[in-house]
């Protein structure tokens, strides 16, 4: 195992500066999601690591090496993609051992190793089979399987469970989750999408632009965004947006007024705003709460006229329309709610659960 260690890292494609400057530090046997928008660099950053870009600035090290000069091959490293990439003519058991046999390992180890990564993923009643008799799990696992006999210091998945259905997804993060637990292994994993970052990871990085936003745990990063682009990133549904102004402003809270006229108080450090600044409220669905007529001191109300309710069962996402808002406002109410199109509702703001931020997108620190 080992840890990886980015200071600096750049990469461009001509004039194209995909990746501005990066630096992390991946501890050993840490699982690592990168996620962000599609462009924002995060496969690029991946390539990287694995050596099949040159990075154009800065280093890269594994396990206390520097590699940039290295070969992928020779950093440590096994990569999954996208794409299975099987070879249609061989057995599962053939596919996992091919690049062993390549490499003039002994047929004894190879045997130890392709039964024993079988074995980890549970594909053991398949190594017989040919590609076109699995299923798309059973060939993803194949492809995982080919990376494990390799022995790596470092795993990297580039969107793994793209080509999967939305229920053989969500099996295959829990498989991706217990092969972590029992490899013990670094692991390095783009995703696009933030569920699976959320429930895979020890860390997340969220890339924008080719620069890192905000590091930290998942849920580091769901209650105390560093800005606007991780608050508005992570979440699902994503974080309501209200334009707002300061009324009042101290190290203990803060006051907002939203364009309705409607005044809110915020559990922040807003020390550094000064009354008639523009800033940006945030709230997450499960945050708003419906207001009696009379609204109490817990943050204040805001009234939004409903557009569309949609019962999912579990919980209903109601979406209302408000005036502050950039988009439609959503709310997320445990079981069946009674809300039609036209009416109006009072929605609770809790001091304690809203976020805001400057007119930089800067987040104030949450009390």
């Amino acid at each position: 195992m080992a840890d990886v260690r980015l200071v600096g890292v750049k990469k461009a494609f001509g004039a194209v500066e995909v990746l501005k400057g990066v630096d992390l530090e991946i501890a050993d046997g840490e699982f690592v999601v990168f996620v962000g928008p599609s462009g924002c660099g995060k496969s690029t950053l991946l390539r990287t690591i694995a050596g099949l870009e040159d990075v154009s600035g800065g280093q890269v090290s594994i396990g206390g090496r520097v590699v940039n000069d290295l070969s992928p091959s020779d950093r440590g490293i096994a990569m999954v993609f996208q794409s299975y990439a099987l070879y249609p003519h061989m057995t599962a058991y053939e596919n996992m051992a091919f690049g062993l046999k390549l490499a003039k390992t002994d047929k004894v180890d190879i045997d130890r190793r392709v039964r024993a990564a079988a074995e980890a993923l549970s594909i053991t009643d398949y190594l017989d089979r040919k590609p076109k008799a699995m299923s798309g799990g059973q060939r993803q696992r194949v492809a995982i399987g080919r990376a494990i006999v390799r022995e790596p210091e470092v795993f990297l998945f580039d969107e793994p469970l793209s080509n999967l259905d939305a229920a053989l997804r969500v099996k295959m993060r829990y498989e991706f989750a217990r092969l972590h637990a029992e490899l013990k292994t670094t692991m390095i994993y783009v995703t696009h999408d933030q569920v699976e970052a959320m429930t895979l990871a020890d860390r997340i990085v969220v890339l924008n632009g080719g620069r890192i936003e905000q590091v930290g745990a998942p849920m580091e990063l769901y209650q105390r965004p560093a800005n606007l682009f991780v608050a508005g990133f992570i979440g699902s549904p994503r974080m309501n947006m209200l334009a707002t102004e300061i009324v009042t402003a101290s190290s203990t809270g803060a006051t907002v007024r939203t364009k309705a006229g409607e005044t809110l108080s915020l559990a922040v450090d807003a020390a550094s705003a000064s009354p008639g600044d523009a800033v940006t409220l945030g709230v997450r669905p499960e945050h708003l709460t419906r207001s009696p007529s009379d609204p109490t001191s817990d943050g204040g109300a805001l009234t939004a006229e409903v557009l569309f309710a949609e019962t999912l069962g579990a919980v209903t996402m109601v979406h209302l329309r408000h005036a502050a808002a950039e988009d439609t406002v959503t709310v997320q109410w445990a079981g069946e709610i009674a809300a039609r199109s036209g009416d109006s509702l009072r929605l609770n703001v809790a001091a304690d659960q809203a976020h805001l931020f400057d007119s930089a997108g800067r987040a104030f620190a949450r009390l």
